[in-house]
């Protein structure tokens, strides 16, 4: 379709033109002839173009497909949570590395019976986390909450009992230096009492056990706060079969202070008791008095 319209003025970057019903129109001066001046008539061709409205369709399905193909596809996936160990007082959770898809990271929180206890540090680089100060032979529902951009996804509950303290499963011991026949003979306690020994220090560590302390993993130990005891505390376990103090068991304590032999201090009570025992029977039953001679003289005869 062809349109003639008369210039009526030119700016330098648009030209008013008016139609023949005396309509105003304004157009880009650079599209316009060069020796164009108000009062020239311009002829201007207006036609559809199909070619490039298909171009322009199929370049936009594209994109939609690409777009879709990308984000569209795969969406986050929950976190899946699991115990990797479990003590008296503690316990280790780990989980699989977290599967964002093409979603922002917004954080990820761990939640104890209901209540958050906390957000998880670096999690696209962390995946196990412990938990400390928790009570004896008791049952804790732990579930994690990863939060993206593309929605909220939460873990399984999952639910773990602390162990009771004659339950020793829970030790996991890191040997340190010390003689190759007193590792042997740990080995075989921990065995015994079914105690797991791993060659590194992690963060399921509850006992680093050396006799020196020197090396990388014992300062490792010691920067995680990991009690540092010598073999016998574990073959203490063993002979009291419940879980001991530490501080008798440290590589610097006195070893005079350590209790020996099966359930020593139950021993030293009925010790105390029955000596206390024989003194209040003394003090209701005291001896009798000896027999006492004595020695009459003579008298003299009377006359």
């Amino acid at each position: 379709m062809l349109v003639s319209l008369t210039v009526g003025k030119v700016d330098a970057g648009v030209a008013v033109l008016l139609t023949e019903d005396k309509r105003l129109i304004e157009f880009p001066s650079i599209l316009l002839p060069p020796d164009i001046s108000s009062g020239s008539i311009v002829d201007i061709t207006v036609a559809r173009n199909h070619a490039s409205e298909n171009a322009a369709a199929n370049a936009f399905k594209a994109l939609q497909s690409q777009i879709y193909s990308t984000f569209g596809t795969r969406s986050p996936s929950a976190p899946v949570l699991r115990c990797r160990n479990a003590t008296q007082t503690s316990v280790v959770l780990e989980w699989d590395p977290i599967d964002l898809a093409t979603a922002s990271l917004r954080s990820l929180s761990l939640y104890r019976n209901g209540s958050k206890a906390g957000s998880i540090p670096r999690p696209t680089e962390m995946q196990s986390t412990k938990i400390s100060g928790l009570a004896v032979d008791t049952e804790y529902v732990f579930h994690l909450v990863l939060r993206t951009s593309a929605g909220t996804y939460s873990s399984e509950r999952l639910a773990v009992r602390t162990h009771k303290m004659t339950e020793l499963s829970g030790i996991t011991i890191t040997p340190g230096p010390m003689p190759a026949a007193l590792k042997e003979s740990l080995m075989q306690t921990a065995q015994r009492i079914g105690a797991k020994v791993i060659d590194t220090v992690r963060i399921d560590t509850t006992h680093f056990v050396c006799t020196e302390g020197r090396g990388p993993q014992w300062e490792k130990a010691v920067e995680m706060n990991v009690p540092v005891v010598v073999p016998d505390w574990v073959k203490g376990c063993e002979r009291e079969g419940r879980i001991v103090g530490v501080r008798q068991y440290y590589i610097n304590a006195d070893p005079r202070l350590r209790q020996v032999g099966p359930n020593a201090q139950q021993q030293q009570q009925q010790q105390l008791q029955a000596h206390q025992q024989q003194q209040q029977q003394q003090q209701q039953n005291p001896p009798m008095a000896s027999p006492r001679t004595e020695v009459t003289p003579p008298t003299p005869e009377q006359i």
